[in-house]
């Protein structure tokens, strides 16, 4: 017999800021049943399931880890249902709408030589104290021998699409025109029939055999140009793309310029009427300065974190929503919309800041509706294949002294305001720009984030912060 914590430490695979991320070749078949025995091993202290429901992403390794864990359910006697290729957050959707758990299979936008595993209980995504009792766990289980078939249920598909259908009438986006980018993302067949039943014309774009890394937060410089140049060619009224695994929106204006994900959720939040906010250290001022919400709350970056702080909101208030960086939206509570609810779904989706910001754009071009706020302007990058513990040892010394820092990176002329070591090291100079690093949570990689009233100054920050941390 196997135990799972010694099978998931000798596998060298740790949680990050969404789930379990690790290289293809340490999800073996049986550290995805060690997993999958640890997670179950968690939830029955607290739930009574007799279903587990799994779904997975476009990358070639994904089938076969849902095999493994599917195996690992079936020795627990448990039933699976599996619901094969859907955005995460359908998974999670109809999870929770059936009250059981449920493992994605993904590895969001990292590579395609990494995976990973998302776990949700009934009641939503779990916490980090979840993901310790995963990794904790002493369950013991059998070596994998053989994997099962699985067959595709569609009915988590056919629920997450209802989920906004259901909101809108079936003319809403009529009269526009919409480009899907398609690439790999698991959601792509649903996109086209959901814009379409809304009354839009669809257009799909660049459909990919091969699995495509789209990172919502540092969009590659081609897919900054193809998104112009669709909008050139098509017309486009917007254009709508996702993550690997579609919990990560990727939303571009009309004249192809694709929105950082923390202003599409702005613009989704003050749409919905939404009083209180959650949001990561890391999203824009602009969200503060705009002055429409009743509250912001800043939290440690990842969904965790945020979904930690809904409870505490909604002490005070009925509207609660959150969102990221990566333009991830979380819904905190339910929410009336044109009259008709919309249940609260706390983890990150894509579909409903996209619906949300078209819908508040029916009588203005969605450039006028990002314009018209605080003109604070946010850019990211990151340094990939840097190791995690170099990252860490350069922002130590950082904090100790942040105006040598500054010098070291080239920014001779810049003096430090404050620091907020919330999540990583975040600066705020005396001019009113910010400077943030921080070490992913999942991969070998370190991340800059830069604010500024001007949008060159802040790729300024980025490109030459990273330029000269190579150089350290």
């Amino acid at each position: 017999m196997l135990i799972s914590a010694n099978v998931i430490k000798e596998s060298g695979i740790q949680f990050g800021t969404s789930g379990a991320r690790g290289l293809v070749t340490q999800f073996s078949a049986d550290v995805c049943a060690a997993f999958t025995h640890a997670f179950i091993e968690s939830m029955v202290k607290n739930f009574t399931f007799k279903q587990v429901a799994i779904a997975i992403d476009n990358r070639p390794s994904s089938p076969q880890m849902a095999q493994a864990c599917a195996k690992a359910l079936q020795q627990l006697g448990l039933e699976v249902i599996y619901y094969g290729v859907v955005p995460t957050p359908a998974l999670a959707y109809v999870a929770m709408q059936d009250n059981m758990p449920c493992i994605m299979v993904t590895g969001s936008h990292i590579p395609f030589d990494r995976n990973g595993l998302k776990f949700y209980r009934p009641d939503g995504e779990i916490s980090k104290v979840d993901e310790q009792a995963i990794l904790n766990a002493t369950a013991e289980f059998e070596a994998v021998t053989d994997l099962p078939e699985l067959v595709v249920n569609n009915k988590a598909a056919i629920q997450y699409i209802e989920r906004y259908t259901s909101l809108f009438d079936s003319e809403m986006l009529a009269g526009k025109r919409i480009g899907i980018y398609e690439h790999s993302s698991a959601g792509r067949d649903l996109y086209t029939p959901l814009f379409e039943a809304l009354g839009a014309e669809v257009i799909a774009l660049e459909r990919s055999d091969e699995f495509v890394p789209i990172d919502t937060e540092a969009v590659a410089e081609v897919d900054i140009e193809r998104a112009k140049q669709w909008s050139q060619q098509y017309g486009f009224d917007l254009i709508f793309s996702t993550d690997g695994d579609g919990d990560r929106p990727l939303v571009a204006d009309e004249q192809g310029n694709w929105l950082r994900g923390d202003v599409l959720g702005l613009l989704c939040a003050d749409a919905m009427n939404i009083e209180a906010l959650a949001v990561p250290v890391s999203c824009n001022t602009a969200i503060e300065s705009c002055n429409l919400f009743k509250y912001v709350s800043r939290t440690k970056i990842g969904s965790p974190y945020v979904i930690a702080e809904f409870e505490n909101l909604t002490k005070t208030y009925s509207s609660i929503a959150g969102f990221e960086a990566n333009g991830g939206f979380l819904l905190g509570s339910d929410v009336e919309i044109n009259g008709r609810l919309i249940k609260a779904l706390p983890t990150r989706d894509a579909v409903l800041p996209a619906l949300m910001l078209l819908s508040a754009a029916k009588q203005k071009s969605i450039s006028s509706l990002v314009n018209n706020l605080p003109q604070r302007f946010t850019f990211s990058d990151r340094i990939q294949n840097f190791a995690t513990e170099k990252s860490i040892a350069i922002l130590v010394i950082a904090k100790q002294q942040p105006d040598v820092f500054l010098q070291q990176l080239g920014l001779d002329d810049s003096k430090v305001e404050y620091i907020d070591e919330t999540d990583g090291l975040r600066i705020t100079l005396v001019c009113g720009d910010i400077i943030h690093f921080r070490p992913s949570g999942n991969a070998p990689e370190l991340r800059c984030y830069a604010e500024s009233s001007c949008n060159e100054q802040a790729q300024y920050l980025v490109k030459q912060a990273l330029h000269q941390i190579i150089a350290i």
